[in-house]
């Protein structure tokens, strides 16, 4: 049984985060790259390639909260929440540069919030290497995920390829100490299911 204060905390983060109230706790990597110009096709899909990273940050946010929230391990829950202070760096880089391009986050953030949140307490309640496992694999296809995105980029467009290149390596990281702490390797069947679940998020929140 959660205590009211767990409760209260996940949904409190659950509402910052929809809000667009995580800070930063480092600077952007863009922060000292000179912006260059780019044509109105460009932005408009700088802009929306970023919104799909800016959602796939609230599932993340959503993702380490539900996990912790299931977890009775002292240990992996704080190794929880350093990866989930370094993924809300994330959210807001990706929010900022959204902002510069003229663009908007996904309407659809708190669906992606809520089923997010729900499938990552799915997998903290089957156990600490299932809970690990499932944190390798989503960092390992967000990785890939964030790599495809740079071939979509204009060669130009320097600010967005830093903080996607900045993310990109720091979901290798936390992938890396998913497997470090015990994650269990995930049956193909369940890799398929979440492949095919993120595209279907990739694809709505490019439009919407």
């Amino acid at each position: 049984m959660h205590s009211l204060d767990q409760l209260i905390g996940a949904f409190d983060h659950g509402l910052r985060t929809l809000a667009g109230l995580l800070h930063e706790q480092r600077p952007s990597p863009a922060a000292e790259v000179p912006d260059a110009h780019l044509d109105a096709h460009e932005k408009r899909e700088a802009a929306a390639l970023m919104r799909v990273n800016h959602a796939g940050e609230i599932c993340a946010q959503a993702l380490y909260q539900g996990q912790a929230l299931a977890s009775a391990n002292g240990g992996l829950k704080q190794a929880l929440s350093q990866a989930a202070v370094e993924e809300s760096d994330h959210l807001a880089w990706s929010q900022s540069r959204i902002a510069e391009l003229g663009g908007r986050t996904s309407l659809l953030n708190p669906l992606w919030y809520a089923g997010s949140f729900a499938i990552g307490y799915g997998a903290g309640k089957l156990g600490d290497r299932i809970n690990l496992g499932f944190l390798a694999e989503t960092e390992r296809q967000v990785e890939r995920h964030l790599e495809g995105h740079l071939d979509r980029l204009s060669p130009l467009d320097e600010r967005t390829r830093s903080v996607i290149n900045a993310m990109a390596r720091e979901e290798a990281t936390h992938a890396s100490m998913a497997r470090s702490l015990g994650g269990a390797e995930l049956p193909q069947p369940v890799k398929l299911g979440m492949k095919l679940a993120s595209r279907v998020m990739t694809g709505l929140s490019y439009w919407v």
